[in-house]
C-alpha cells in the first residue's frame, strides 16, 4: 500500500513537472552546437505582426555556464529569414550590463517587428572562440511561435494589417494614376463638372490612403508606448 502510495505522489510529481517545463521547452529551441548550447526564440510570445519583438538567444558553454563574450566586434552574427527574403545582419545586444549588474549572463536580443505573419528562421553564423558556427532555428509547433496575425486580439475595433495596407495603397494609387490619365486624355474637351469630379475622385483617394496610413502609424506608436510601459 505504501509503495502504491509513494508511486502515485511520483507520478503526480513528475507530471507536474512536466507541465511547468513543457511550456518554456515549446517557446524556444535548444541545441547543442559544438562546445555550446543554444537556446533561439522569440523575447515575447505570442509574436504578433506589427509588434516590436527580439530574437531571443541564450548562450550557454558545455559546462552550463553562461557565455557573455561574441567578441569584439561580434564574430556570431544573426539574420532573420521569412520567404525568400533575407534581413541584413541584425545587433545581437547583450542583455547583462558589467557596469550596473543588470540583466541576464549568457543573453542576447536583436530587435525586430516582423512584418508578415508565418514562420521566420534565424540563422547565426560565425565563430565563437574559433569554432565555427551556421545554424538555422526555424519556429513551428515544436520549435518557437509562429508570428500571428492579431485581429483577433484587437479591440474595440480591427485595423488593417502591414500587408492588407500595402495592398489597399496599391490599388488606390492604380485607381488616381487612372483618374488623372482620365484628365489628362479629356483635358480640352471636358466640362468644367466633368473635371472638378474626376479631381474630385483624385483627392478623395489621396485622403483614403494618407486616413489610413496616419490610423496604421498611431497603431504602431500606441503598441511601442504600451510594450515600453510594460517594460518599465
Amino acid at each position: 500500500m505504501h509503495r502504491i502510495f509513494r508511486g502515485a505522489v511520483a507520478f503526480t510529481a513528475v507530471a507536474a513537472l512536466g507541465l511547468l517545463v513543457a511550456p518554456a521547452a515549446f517557446a524556444h529551441e535548444q541545441r547543442h552546437v559544438g562546445a555550446y548550447l543554444f537556446t533561439v526564440g522569440w523575447q515575447h510570445e505570442p509574436a504578433y505582426v506589427g509588434a516590436e519583438n527580439s530574437v531571443q538567444l541564450f548562450l550557454h558553454d558545455a559546462q552550463g555556464n553562461p557565455v557573455d563574450d561574441i567578441g569584439t566586434p561580434p564574430t556570431l552574427l544573426l539574420t532573420v529569414i521569412f520567404g525568400s527574403q533575407t534581413s541584413v545582419p541584425l545587433d545581437l545586444e547583450p542583455s547583462f550590463d558589467p557596469d550596473t549588474r543588470l540583466g541576464t549572463h549568457g543573453e542576447f536580443d536583436a530587435a525586430i517587428i516582423p512584418t508578415q505573419a508565418g514562420n521566420y528562421t534565424f540563422r547565426l553564423f560565425g565563430s565563437l572562440n574559433g569554432q565555427k558556427i551556421d545554424q538555422r532555428f526555424t519556429s513551428g509547433p515544436t520549435t518557437f511561435n509562429t508570428v500571428q496575425d492579431p485581429t483577433p486580439i484587437e479591440f474595440p475595433s480591427a485595423v488593417p494589417s502591414v500587408p492588407a495596407l500595402s495592398t489597399l495603397t496599391d490599388r488606390l494609387s492604380a485607381r488616381v494614376d487612372n483618374a488623372v490619365a482620365v484628365v489628362s486624355a479629356n483635358n480640352g474637351r471636358a466640362n468644367s463638372a466633368h473635371t472638378l469630379g474626376l479631381l474630385g475622385v483624385i483627392l478623395g483617394s489621396a485622403g483614403i490612403v494618407i486616413g489610413v496610413a496616419l490610423g496604421a502609424g498611431g497603431l504602431f506608436l500606441a503598441r511601442r508606448r504600451m510594450h515600453a510601459a510594460g517594460r518599465s
